[in-house]
């Protein structure tokens, strides 16, 4: 199979291919994660958001039977519904602050893995809605934990959480897995105390149930198809791009940690096969950050993506009085680098050529099943390249 970065029609010609030959290259790019996922029940909260439907592919791909836990998705367009993913796995529509219905999805699908990432994940929305942000990110995650450990089925909990959980300094070296936590505004510090909370369970319940392992999983700005997202970058650029407009930047000096959204995905995988064999050693917290290369700024980064676009402007619209957001914030990932063998695969120009086209291919027209197929196709070479480096 081909590796580096496909075009939309070269998987256009890859699909046309005769069943046999796709079917032998697809079992021997999804026999990965020593198979532990095939034919296990794994939930994920919010698995109609961005990261969330992305993970739901690749775990059904993977042979998974795949629960949603989730809201509406949170914008229209979404991934979700463009690749009708409703279809292909048990969609549940509930909200993680209502416990009883949390806990009567637990009960009737008995799940062995949890994936949970259902939150408010907007930090300018924080600032408008705290008692919203708390609810969802702190007692939603109480709930999920809740449930976690009354369910015996449940044998491993990845808990998925942000960069941003962190007491944040701006300092130029990278946080590790010890730093305090913390948070300047509200969505910030929900982060922070769900950390906590996560902390006081693994100990006090979760290390004690044998043998169920539970990990946290931090990670940076992810980007990457099917994100329309308020209040984000790539979906803002996309939004303007596909309709002509001028791009508006809030901040165009602030320095991120960019990666592909398959990037933490291929992490979180990774750690929870990691728990599934050693609950013991692998338990804990987890950074997922890209390398160094991949910092950039705002201005840097939307005129990458206009290169990969083909056309395009954007102007500054800082406000000097606007609500605080950080500058800058990095991980350190020496853990995941040593502990599970995990590093960045694509430098950021593939994650922009990888990004455009998927949006490309959408605008186009695509179908909903050609547009799950892209995705899957995405996941495939993103395998192919991580072979290729030793990585899996």
């Amino acid at each position: 199979m081909k590796t580096g970065i496909w075009s939309f029609r070269e998987i256009k010609n890859w699909n046309a291919r005769p069943d046999p030959q796709k079917k032998k290259e697809r079992r021997e790019t999804f026999m990965i994660f020593d198979d532990i996922y095939k034919n296990k029940k794994v939930l994920i909260t919010g698995h109609t958001g961005f990261k969330g439907s992305w993970l739901a592919i690749w775990l059904k791909e993977l042979g998974a039977d795949v629960i949603g836990y989730a809201l509406d998705p949170p914008s229209e367009p979404n991934n979700f519904s463009a690749t009708k993913l409703r279809d292909k796995i048990t969609n549940i529509n509930g909200d993680i602050r209502d416990l009883h219905l949390l806990t009567e999805a637990f009960k009737k699908y008995q799940p062995e893995f949890v994936f949970h990432l259902a939150a408010q994940p907007l930090v300018r929305l924080s600032y408008e809605e705290p008692k919203l942000t708390f609810d969802t990110n702190v007692g939603g995650t109480v709930n999920v934990f809740e449930v976690v450990r009354k369910t015996p089925s449940v044998k491993v909990l990845v808990n998925i959480t942000s960069d941003k959980c962190y007491q944040n300094n701006e300092w130029v070296w990278g946080y590790r897995e010890n730093d305090p936590m913390g948070g300047h505004d509200p969505y910030s510090a929900s982060k922070g105390c769900a950390e906590l909370v996560f902390s006081a369970y693994l100990k006090s319940f979760f290390s004690q149930i044998s043998p169920i392992g539970a990990a946290s999983a931090r990670a940076g700005n992810v980007i990457g198809g099917g994100d329309w997202g308020a209040d984000r970058l790539v979906p803002d650029c996309i939004r303007a791009l596909s309709g002509n407009q001028s791009i508006g930047i809030r901040n165009p000096r602030a320095v991120r940690p960019w990666q592909h959204v398959l990037e933490p995905l291929g992490g979180y995988l990774q750690l929870g096969a990691a728990l599934w064999q050693d609950p013991q050693k692998y338990s804990g917290a987890w950074n997922f950050g890209p390398d160094d290369g991949s910092h950039l700024t705002v201005a840097a980064m939307t005129d990458r993506l206009i290169k990969y676009w083909g056309e395009g402007k954007w102007e500054d619209l800082s406000d000097p009085k606007a609500l605080h957001e950080a500058n800058l914030l990095k991980l350190n990932c020496d853990k995941a680098h040593a502990g599970l063998n995990w590093h960045s695969v694509l430098t950021i120009d593939e994650c922009l050529q990888m990004t455009s086209e998927w949006y490309k291919i959408f605008y186009a027209g695509s179908s909903h099943e050609s547009t799950y197929k892209f995705c899957t196709q995405q996941i495939a070479e993103y395998v192919e390249i991580s072979r290729k480096k030793n990585l899996i």
